[in-house]
């Protein structure tokens, strides 16, 4: 569950932190303002003396038995300086002449000289003007509304109530201001104002869950140790064997420390994408003895096999005594490999080929489905510095790329090998994606590790460690179906080239899906290599309709795969699957295999790990 709040945590945080900047700001430029100024006291007329009030021919009684419709108050009243009764249902209120009776309406010249005698200032008064239709300005009033403007430089603005001549607002562009300040502060965007109104109703429930959630993540991702200084908590050894059982070395370590942390403080840099935040799955180790009961990020990453195995993520995986792990990587965790670059080739416009020639010639355990840690060093490269040929100038163009480019301290990014090493000539053959980041409004960095691949040119030296990983090809000649998209063509392409290679009889099948044509890459090779091999099939699935021709096939990779051949396989329990691919692609494969009845046995899979 951890990583779903984590993932929600950031995402509601960003939601609920850009209203809590607005709310800030709003409430920090009402306070600055002048509160006179907004309510027009600087422009108010000190009160008139009191006039008079002259002896009424008619009595209010004789009034009110006069009135056709119900009057709940009579109270004498000045329209100007025309003495008049007030008469008023509750509802709406009217005048009424204290000579006669009569009805007195509200006229432009009565409204003109109320502003006159309310305004004090260097403006001048426009001629009134009776709103057709009510504005925001003098929202909460009903009935016949006379607007007056005056020309000074606060735009002053007076209302008067076109049923009995009382001045309803005095707005000011300062007042103006405020108000729109006052709409953000209360995301009130109907202008009424209200503080219960259910945006922020919906901003205040989710910034009481992010704090929840917040104090959920404290608890789930720090340990009390860690803020212990090391030298006062327990000593501890953690041994690192191989995974062939040998024994590698044994570190130091402290109770409170995670497993990932205390190895690489003694120089054992586990491979990891996030470094160490439970989001990659890379730092995988297992446990040998008692394995900790498996937290929601171990399960988010590993298989129900392998976690029954003692497998766990590093960066989870707290020190509370001695103890003894086993590292898929072995020996090559301390191992820094250099290599040259021989050449670097764009197989698409945003796939490159990297061939790397290694100082020291590699091992048997360079195989297919593994992948390397490049070490990418940092860098300030320009734009310019990364180089693509001609025919993908448009696909390049239409990138929102800095100038710069800017990674600021070393990182590692993983890769894996494309062609058997072998098939190689003993070089490392890499396939590398261009990141550029998010686009459009909410741009990102492009990515670290691909923008300082793409800058290689031939001749550049490259460190890496590995290999690493269990993606691999299994003993035994069942048929193979490898089913893949984007990068995730590399350790497919690997796998089939050595089982090709190696006279493998099964049946293989690879379905790969891209969104086009211009996207799919080594299509000549693989069409090659269907022709000579008559148990091998390749099927290129493209999800754009504009790039669907003639003999292609069109839809998602994973639903091509079922109605091609899962649907009407004799005896799927008998194959092997090998998946790779973006995340998405990958789940939905997973779920389709699952929904197969397919085991988890029979299913090898290796995801990009970001």
């Amino acid at each position: 569950m951890t990583p779903w709040i984590q993932k929600l945590h950031k995402w509601v945080g960003l939601i609920i932190g850009l209203q809590f900047v607005i709310w800030a700001a709003s409430g920090l430029v009402m306070s600055l303002l002048d509160t006179a100024t907004v309510n027009n006291q600087h422009h108010l007329a000190p009160a008139a003396q009191a006039l008079p009030w002259p002896e009424a021919e008619i009595s209010p009684a004789v009034i009110v038995a006069r009135e056709s419709r119900p009057v709940q108050m009579v109270e004498t009243h000045w329209l100007a300086a025309e003495p008049v009764y007030r008469l008023s249902d509750g509802v709406s209120s009217w005048l009424a002449d204290i000579r006669d009776g009569s009805s007195v309406p509200v006229t432009a010249a009565d409204v003109a000289a109320i502003a006159a005698r309310d305004y004090v200032g260097d403006g001048r008064p426009a001629s009134p003007e009776l709103m057709q239709e009510n504005t925001w300005e003098v929202r909460g009033h009903t009935g016949p509304i006379w607007r007056v403007a005056f020309s000074d430089d606060d735009a002053t603005t007076l209302y008067v109530s076109g049923q009995d001549g009382t001045i309803l607002e005095r707005r000011n562009d300062t007042w103006r201001l405020f108000d729109f300040v006052m709409m953000l502060h209360f995301m009130d965007y109907t202008r009424q104002q209200d503080f219960n109104n259910p945006l922020i109703v919906m901003a205040g429930a989710g910034g009481l869950w992010l704090a929840l959630s917040g104090i959920w993540l404290f608890f789930a991702s720090f340990r009390l140790g860690e803020f212990i200084p090391a030298r006062w908590r327990p000593r501890r050894e953690l041994t690192v064997y191989g995974a062939d059982g040998g024994k590698l070395r044994s570190v130091e370590s402290h109770s409170g420390d995670t497993v990932y942390l205390a190895l690489g403080r003694n120089g054992l840099q586990l491979p990891s994408n996030c470094g160490g935040g439970q989001s990659c799955g890379l730092c995988v180790v297992r446990v040998r003895g008692h394995a900790p009961p498996p937290s929601s990020a171990d399960r988010m990453h590993i298989d129900a096999t392998r976690l029954r195995s003692g497998y766990r993520l590093a960066c989870n995986l707290p020190v509370t005594s001695d103890g003894q792990i086993e590292v898929a990587g072995g020996a090559a965790l301390w191992t820094e490999r250099v290599a040259t670059v021989v050449s670097a080739t764009a197989v698409t416009p945003f796939l490159r080929e990297f061939v790397l020639a290694p100082e020291v010639p590699l091992g048997p355990e360079f195989q297919p489905g593994a992948y390397l840690q490049v070490h990418v060093p940092g860098y300030r490269l320009q734009r310019n510095d990364l180089d693509h040929p001609e025919l993908h100038r448009q696909d390049w163009s239409s990138l929102s790329l800095p100038e710069n480019l800017v990674c600021k301290e070393p990182v590692r990014r993983s890769y894996s090998l494309s062609l058997p090493v072998e098939k190689a000539g003993g070089n490392v053959t890499l396939l590398a994606r261009f990141s550029p980041g998010r686009q459009g409004k909410k741009q990102q960095p492009a990515g670290k590790g691909s923008t300082y691949l793409y800058s290689l040119k031939p001749g550049d030296r490259v460190c890496f460690s590995g290999p690493f990983g269990d993606f691999a090809i299994k003993p035994g000649a069942k048929e193979k179906v490898f089913i893949g998209g984007g990068a995730g063509m590399a350790p497919l392409r690997a796998m089939v080239h050595s089982l090709l290679e190696s006279g493998a009889e099964e049946r293989i099948h690879f379905w790969y899906g891209a969104r086009n044509m211009r996207e799919a890459p080594y299509v000549e090779e693989m069409e090659a290599l269907a022709r000579k091999h008559a148990n091998f099939t390749w099927h290129l699935v493209l999800s754009e309709a504009a790039e669907h021709g003639a003999g292609l096939i069109r839809g998602l990779v994973h639903e091509a795969t079922d109605e091609g051949l899962l649907q009407n396989h004799p005896d799927l329990k008998s194959c092997e699957f090998y998946l790779c691919g973006p995340p998405a692609m990958l789940a939905a494969t997973r779920s389709l295999l699952a929904r197969l009845g397919i085991a988890e046995e029979q299913v090898a899979y290796d995801d990009f790990k970001i």
